[in-house]
């Protein structure tokens, strides 16, 4: 979600016509807003809004030095950030995404020259030697059978076509009374959700694996823009009622990131939401607006200017510049505001040193909401990364707390039995 400058705004966007500038003039209105911002910051406030809601390819940020042969095994050195100084497990991509491989533990790190020697626990493609550079991903494995489960391909009906989705079956013979429906966030793919997978099986429930909208699998949306969960919900809806139609009685959605928002807006307003029997969120958005004003901030964009992107997004007019099909309703989607108004039981798991999705909307949701909201700090885990410094205290904690969501209700043969 991350900008850049004025200048490169106004190369995404093009140059400002008198036209557009008028129709940026006339976005509220009254001109509450129009007069605090010049022709210039109007740019600005363009590109920012766009750049949160256009999918975009992953940038190959990081730089790979070597990859040396040890009597241990295999080593690579990489520039050393902030990301690849964290301790656990993760993934390097590269190849503009055809290489993959597992990374694991730190084994030297030199300030000084700003490199860091880790494990290669795992080339699962390309070829790593010829890797200059990469992008880094709590996605750590490529497909189920990485993790020694086997899977179902299936298809799943959605706007616009099929998406596809793995179908991982906790019992061999029968479909589970419970599925776990797994939503990753912006701008990962249905890789995000197999750190759950192993204990989603431990604990009796199929698991749904998903692709929704403009993540590159499933179909795109018509205006090709992401809906920050106002428009995704609905596919998770449709992977519900797959679900439904194949056995399954209640649901838990794990969603991370943006999938939290997803999920959040489909235990709102979807059809099916009385089966929703918990939900599991790491590092969710919580509260939109908090989270467009802490970029705006990272990056240095006056909070005018911060606040005139967002409400391009949210005002009809907005749409000629953004490309929204629709407004984006950021208000019905503050779940920090809105806290009383969560009945399902929620999980939310989030590191306090999370940079990209600030921690605490989700520490103030469960304070407002302490009935239905667990709220298990990490650290130093960044954003969406707490099973990958930490895995046995992510799959402890979401396995005990879902242990006490699905034990049995008062009523003989409930549905709420994992199977």
């Amino acid at each position: 979600m991350a900008t850049n400058s004025p200048a490169a705004g106004e190369a995404a966007t093009g140059k400002l016509s008198v036209r557009t500038k008028w129709a940026l003039a006339g976005m509220v209105t009254g001109g509450t807003l129009a007069g605090l911002v010049g022709a210039g910051s109007s740019a600005l406030a363009v590109y920012f809004a766009r750049r949160v809601i256009t999918p975009a390819a992953r940038p190959a940020d990081q730089e790979v030095l070597a990859v040396i042969q040890s009597d241990t095994g295999r080593q690579v050195i990489l520039a050393a950030t902030p990301d690849t100084t964290v301790d656990g497990v993760f993934s390097l991509f590269f190849a503009g995404g055809a290489g993959h491989a597992r990374i694991g533990r730190i084994v030297s790190y030199s300030p000084a020259e700003q490199t860091v020697l880790r494990e290669v626990e795992e080339v699962y493609s390309g070829n790593l030697a010829d890797a200059r550079r990469g992008w880094w991903s709590g996605a750590t494995y490529p497909d189920p059978a990485a993790l020694g489960v086997a899977a179902d391909d299936v298809e799943i009906k959605v706007d616009g076509g099929t998406a596809p989705a793995w179908l991982v079956r906790a019992y061999a013979a029968a479909s589970a009374a419970v599925w776990a429906i797994m939503v990753h966030g912006r701008g990962a793919t249905r890789l995000e959700g197999l750190r759950a997978v192993r204990t989603a099986k431990e604990l009796g429930m199929d698991s749904l694996l998903i692709s929704y909208r403009n993540d590159g699998l499933a179909p795109s949306a018509l205006d090709g823009r992401y809906g920050l969960g106002s428009t995704e919900w609905r596919d998770v809806e449709a992977a519900m009622e797959y679900a439904v139609a194949h056995g399954a009685r209640e649901i838990v959605l794990f969603g991370w990131s943006m999938g939290g928002a997803i999920a959040l807006q489909t235990a709102d307003l979807s059809k099916y939401r009385h089966l929703i029997r918990a939900m599991v969120l790491d590092a969710p958005v919580i509260n939109w607006v908090n989270v467009m004003a802490h970029h705006a901030q990272m990056n240095r964009i006056p909070y005018n200017v911060g606040r005139y992107g967002q409400l391009m997004l949210t005002h009809p007019l907005g749409r000629r510049l953004t490309g929204l099909s629709a407004p984006v309703d950021l208000k019905a989607m503050d779940w920090e505001a809105r806290a009383v108004e969560l009945r399902t039981p929620t999980l939310v798991i989030h590191s306090v040193d999370d940079d990209y999705v600030p921690f605490e909307p989700s520490a103030s949701l469960a304070g407002k909401n302490p009935e239905m909201v667990t709220f298990e700090p990490f650290h130093g885990a960044r954003h969406t990364k707490e099973w990958n410094v930490d895995p046995e205290k992510w799959e402890r904690l979401v396995r005990s707390w879902l242990q006490r969501m699905l034990a049995p209700r008062n009523n003989p043969g409930s549905a709420g039995q994992p199977a």
